[in-house]
Parts: C-alpha cells; structure tokens; sequence
C-alpha cells in the first residue's frame, strides 16, 4: 500500500495518487475511444441512411405481372390428362359398360356370332378408346397453350422451367394417347377377333 499525503491545495500525491490518476486517464482514454467509435457509428449510419433514402428515391419498375401459378397448374392438368388418357378413366369404364347393356339389348339370341360380339364388345371397346382419345386430345391442347402463353403475357417475363418440362410432358402424353386411340378405334391396335 502506498502511503497518501496532502499537498498545499489539497491534491493528494503519492502512490496511490498516480494510480487513480492513471485510471482517470484510461477512462478518459477509454470515453475519448467510444467517443471517436460513437462518431464513426454515427457518420456510418448517415451513410447508410443516405444511401437507402438514395435507393428510395430511384423509381424501380415492379413486376405485377402473372406469378405463373395458373400456367404451372394448367401444365399439370395437361400431364394429368395425357396419363388419365392413357390408363383410362371412370367416364370410358362407364360409357364401356352402357355399350355393352345397349349391345346386349339390341342383340337377339339369334343373331349371328359375329354381330354379337360387335355389338356387345366391339362397340364398348370403341368407346374406350373414343373418351381416352378426348382426354388425349385435351391434354394436347391443354400443353400447347401453356408453351404459347408467355408469348401473349407480360413480354420480357420468362416462363419458369419447371413449367415448360410438365408442359411438354403432357403435350407428349396427349399425342401419344391420341395415337393409341385412333388405333384402337380403328381396330388396328388389339382389334376384334374374327368370329368365323
């Protein structure tokens, strides 16, 4: 411990004197430092301010175009469509099954082997592939307006990827289901057998 005495004016002097002396100053030091941070903050976060009111002021056009969630939904719809025309749906199963009633109630027990099983399985068979067609045919359209509606839209806004890719897909699945109809229609494909 350092020993403290009294001056004329009543300053202390000694060894503990200049210790509290010396942390005044590292005080001072200390303030003069956050201070010159405080500062620094300060004229930082004028510059920043001054550069947000900058970008503020710029008139930035805004895209309030379509968001592109009907042409997602629509290119969806149309791979649904191509697939649903490919494996069938409720709608063939059952105009299948009215061909087949009507077939059989048009029929005769009399009538040639021939005529009965156009009537009762080749007319079903034919509506099958007549409502897969339709949803082919569908699936195709559905596609194709998807590609070109961007092309009708807001110019410069690009059709999202993902889009295009399920677009095409139904487009692809539309024709090839469309194919597969006319084929079976025409009994080119999985025809009758021949009752003679």
């Amino acid at each position: 411990m350092g020993t403290k005495t009294l001056d004329e004016t009543g300053a202390e002097t000694g060894a503990e004197a200049t210790n509290d002396e010396e942390k005044q100053d590292v005080t001072a030091t200390d303030d003069t430092a956050a201070g010159v941070t405080g500062v620094e903050a300060e004229d930082a976060d004028g510059a920043e301010d001054s550069d947000d009111e900058g970008v503020e002021g710029v008139d930035v056009p805004r895209e309030d175009g379509p968001s592109g969630v009907g042409q997602g939904a629509a290119a969806v719809v149309s791979a649904a469509l191509g697939l649903v025309s490919l494996t069938g749906s409720w709608i063939s199963t059952v105009a299948a099954a009215r061909e087949t009633l009507m077939g059989q109630l048009k029929t005769s027990s009399s009538a040639s082997v021939a005529t009965q099983v156009k009537e009762i399985y080749g007319d079903a068979w034919q509506a099958t592939a007549l409502w897969g067609g339709v949803f082919a045919l569908a699936a195709l359209i559905v596609g194709v307006v998807v590609l070109v509606r961007p092309a009708f839209g807001a110019p410069g806004r690009p059709q999202a990827p993902w889009i295009k890719s399920v677009a095409w897909a139904g487009i692809a699945l539309g024709v090839v289901g469309l194919l597969l109809a006319v084929l079976k229609y025409t009994d080119i494909l999985l025809g009758l057998p021949s009752a003679s």
